[in-house]
């Protein structure tokens, strides 16, 4: 299928690993122009100069904080005009209510909620100016499968879903789709390392942390993959029609009970 992307310009924050450098390298393999954001400027180097081998000078990037508001008329000088936001940043730290303080959580609520809505804000506002574009927010299932003990991070999804759902419902007007897209576990060195530390403790070897997966939806974790090409699909105009909703990546688990 022609996703007819190519020339798309696209950023792409939380760039540098897991779900975001899928989301980069599936919108490339459309063809798209990508601009890459993430903190580490060593990191991001060096993946543009692998990937852009293959790329043709097709992908920039920007070693930018998304959490501090002042960076984002740096990013949006770098980059250029876009014409697709995946946002992507930003890892929450578990704990319960009274473990997650109040500068712990605003530390985690500035990238994860505050960097997607004032980007989104920042990037909407010049996407009205062509009456055309695509915000995309990946967000997390801990928004549905509600959890106390990841109170901040199930809150912060369920907060950019609402966003994501409301902004959508009436973007069209201005030419533009806003989306949400909702994965569970997913299979990133994040998770890996978290499933194995989490082994060596339960199990007695962290070799057997894929043991501790097999609750899920064919016994195993969401590959970054699986996620990147939900977006890349919703991104193009074969999903023209489809604004102000919530896709799960979640192989249905997030429509059942039980536990991870």
């Amino acid at each position: 299928m022609n996703l007819n992307l190519s020339g798309k310009r696209v950023i792409v924050t939380g760039a540098s690993k897991g779900i975001g450098l899928a989301i980069t390298r599936s919108l490339l393999a459309e063809g798209c122009t990508v601009h890459m954001v993430a903190r580490s400027n060593d990191v991001l180097r060096d993946l543009t100069s692998q990937l852009n081998e293959s790329a043709q000078g097709r992908i920039t990037y920007s070693a930018l904080d998304l959490s501090k508001s002042e960076n984002i008329p740096i990013l949006l000088d770098a980059s250029g005009p876009i014409d697709i936001l995946a946002n992507n940043a930003g890892a929450i730290a578990g704990g319960d209510l009274q473990s997650i303080d109040e500068q712990k959580w605003r530390n985690a609520w500035e990238l994860k909620v505050f960097g997607y809505i004032n980007l989104s804000r920042a990037i909407y506002k010049r996407m009205m100016e062509k009456q055309s574009g695509v915000i995309i927010n990946v967000t997390g299932l801990a928004a549905d499968r509600l959890d106390t003990h990841y109170i901040a991070g199930s809150s912060a999804n369920a907060s950019l879903n609402a966003f994501s759902r409301t902004l959508g419902s009436n973007s069209f007007k201005d030419g533009i789709r806003c989306l949400a897209v909702s994965p569970d576990a997913v299979e990133t060195d994040r998770l890996v390392t978290l499933m194995k530390t989490k082994a060596s403790s339960e199990l007695g070897s962290e070799d057997r942390w894929q043991e501790l997966l097999q609750g899920l939806p064919h016994g195993r974790a969401a590959k970054t993959s699986e996620v990147a090409d939900v977006v890349t699909f919703l991104a193009s105009d074969r999903a023209s029609y489809m604004s102000g909703i919530v896709i799960n990546v979640d192989g249905g688990h997030g429509s059942r009970g039980g536990a991870f």
